[in-house]
């Protein structure tokens, strides 16, 4: 028996039916109604590790350009562009699906300083005053360094990235791993919170 169509949230056009359906939470101390669909990643909740980041990152820059790396159906880059209404915040992430129904919860939340848009619609000059992340793990090591190695050094020289990494999924290495690279970064650990930790990124002094 066929058992139908197998999608990951990092596919580009998910093969299941959407299925779209509505998820109340709250963000930013705002009670909101928006909207989720099959094929993306947590769809019928706020994932735990990016409460975790939510709860533990320290407030963005007010101002410039911030990032949302897989920004999935939004809920950070919605946090990042209610907490810094003056700053312009991107929403980066390959699955279309996942971009439409970001976009339309910023018109639900009444959010009007985000753009949501695959990786290479970000225009390559742009330098980012805070990056927030719940990475995608799941696309394997090596997939995951590259993402990180071609957006992180793209911070401003007072920029910071922090992002939300599971201990048992490997946080502690990806700490190791992004303090030996050579972009003139450093990575520490911020915080942990449940089952997860906080890596902050910044510039080396």
């Amino acid at each position: 028996m066929n058992p139908g169509p197998v999608d990951h949230y990092f596919s580009a056009e998910p093969a299941t039916p959407a299925e779209r359906r509505s998820l109340s939470l709250r963000l930013d101390g705002r009670d909101l109604d928006l909207v989720t669909a099959r094929g993306v990643y947590s769809p019928d909740r706020l994932d735990p590790g990016t409460a975790v980041l939510l709860a533990g990152a320290p407030d963005p820059a007010p101002t410039g350009d911030l990032l949302d790396l897989g920004c999935g159906w939004g809920p950070i880059a919605l946090t990042l562009a209610l907490r810094s209404p003056a700053a312009r915040v991107w929403g980066v992430d390959v699955n279309r699906r996942a971009l439409d129904l970001a976009r339309t919860n910023a018109e639900l939340a009444g959010v009007a300083n985000a753009t949501f848009c695959e990786p290479g619609d970000v225009p390559e000059e742009l330098r980012f005053a805070t990056i927030w992340s719940n990475p995608p793990i799941h696309v394997g090591k090596a997939a995951l360094h590259e993402l990180l190695g071609q957006w992180l050094p793209r911070l401003t020289a007072s920029g910071v990235a922090h992002l939300v990494v599971q201990k048992h999924l490997g946080s502690d290495s990806l700490q190791r791993w992004l303090s030996a690279q050579d972009w003139g970064l450093t990575c520490t650990r911020l915080s942990s919170a449940k089952a997860f930790r906080i890596l902050e990124v910044r510039r080396a002094p």
